[in-house]
């Protein structure tokens, strides 16, 4: 029988891999409904493929549009949208499995009410843990619902685990590609444009997560995120930098052993691993040839020059809603760099300032978490008025 797979995010990078795999085995998977935000062009060529039961858009106008647009289909499509048509979409009945693939904080709410569903999460939003870590594992555990890692380093962990008790786990190595600015030190980053950041060497990713990766903030989201996943102390959390991007993560167990996951630098990997697990199915894309492989190079992050790691390690430990004052002033400081308005530089300087401006808040509540979000968010874009 085929799963049947609701997609938030559907036009993003990996919402379109996804809906790639769906194609690939259709004898497998099949797409009951897509959540998208402003990009109809591509929303409504998925639709014409997967002939989704419903699909969400960011606004009324849009809803109205992508109406109009795909008014020749015969079968019945519900449109929705804003945060209501997030929620229809990852709460609708007929899915096995909600990949959340939306970026930023907006993947919170969704997620947690397709938990309260008991459904399966192939979970690619980074910030849904990172924002609300303590209180999205809790409700898994208490809807009984099953969170699989998307992104390929803790795919790799969760595969590197199974069968593994994780009492015996002496580390966790999250390895980074070191983005687009890898051996560049500060002086060398003043000025440096858009077009650069947005030059990763290894990965093909949306634009947040690529400047994410050239500031090391991803690989800071991604230590919080194995924190919560997995249970393990960040003092037991290591991040190493692996240029070629073969090994996606390792763990060390207490026996001195390392099981590490290895192949191409490809998202389609780990999104079919999370679509098809417990099984594995076969995987059409380019194999890994160890013999055309020369040497892999590992070295530690630069901290001095790349400080978003340090700062989400800090947060991390600290906990509460520190970890949610970074995510959000990160949000925001990407999108004013995306937008040219501030430099590379000033991302790390405007996480410290709102950091220093925030008083934790211990074991917060849902809507004390969207509160500090916003918070965050308006005091970066008022100036603090």
């Amino acid at each position: 029988m085929k799963k049947k797979i609701a997609i938030i995010g559907s036009t993003g990078s990996i919402g379109t891999q996804t809906i790639d795999i769906v194609r690939e085995h259709i004898e497998h998977f099949e797409v009951v409904g897509l959540a998208a935000g402003t990009n109809l062009e591509i929303l409504e060529a998925q639709i014409r493929e997967v002939k989704p039961r419903i699909v969400s858009v960011a606004n009324i106008q849009l809803a109205k549009e992508l109406k109009e647009r795909i008014k020749d289909i015969q079968q019945p499509i519900e449109i929705v949208y804003g945060i209501d048509g997030l929620n229809a979409v990852a709460t609708i009945d007929e899915a096995d499995v909600v990949v959340t693939a939306v970026v930023g904080i907006m993947g919170l709410l969704p997620t947690i009410n397709a938990i309260k569903k008991g459904k399966k999460i192939a979970l690619a939003n980074k910030e849904t843990l990172v924002a609300a870590g303590s209180l999205v594992m809790n409700l898994a555990k208490q809807y009984q619902a099953e969170i699989i890692p998307v992104d390929s380093e803790h795919s790799a962990i969760f595969q590197c685990l199974q069968g593994e008790s994780v009492k015996s786990v002496e580390s966790i190595i999250l390895t980074a590609s070191g983005g687009s600015f890898r051996g560049k030190k500060k002086e060398e980053l003043k000025g440096v444009t858009v077009t650069q950041a947005l030059n990763h060497p290894n990965w093909s990713m949306g634009a947040k997560i690529t400047i994410d990766s050239a500031t090391l903030m991803n690989k800071g989201l991604e230590v919080i995120e194995a924190h919560w996943l997995f249970g393990i102390p960040y003092d037991k959390i290591k991040v190493v930098v692996h240029p070629e991007s073969i090994i996606h993560s390792m763990v060390e167990f207490e026996d001195t052993s390392i099981i590490a996951q290895l192949g191409l630098p490809n998202m389609r990997i780990p999104i079919q691993y999370a679509l098809a697990y417990p099984k594995r199915i076969i995987n059409r894309q380019p194999k890994l040839d160890l013999t055309k492989i020369s040497k892999l190079n590992f070295e530690n992050p630069d901290i001095e020059t790349f400080q978003c790691l340090q700062i989400a390690y800090e947060a991390g430990r600290i906990g509460g809603t520190a970890p949610v004052v970074m995510n959000a002033a990160n949000e925001v400081a990407v999108q004013l760099f995306l937008q040219e308005r501030i430099e590379f530089l000033e991302i790390e300087h405007i996480i410290k300032e709102m950091l220093s401006r925030h008083s934790v808040i211990q074991h917060p509540s849902l809507e004390q978490i969207i509160d500090v979000d916003d918070w965050t968010r308006k005091q970066i874009l008022t100036g603090g008025e």
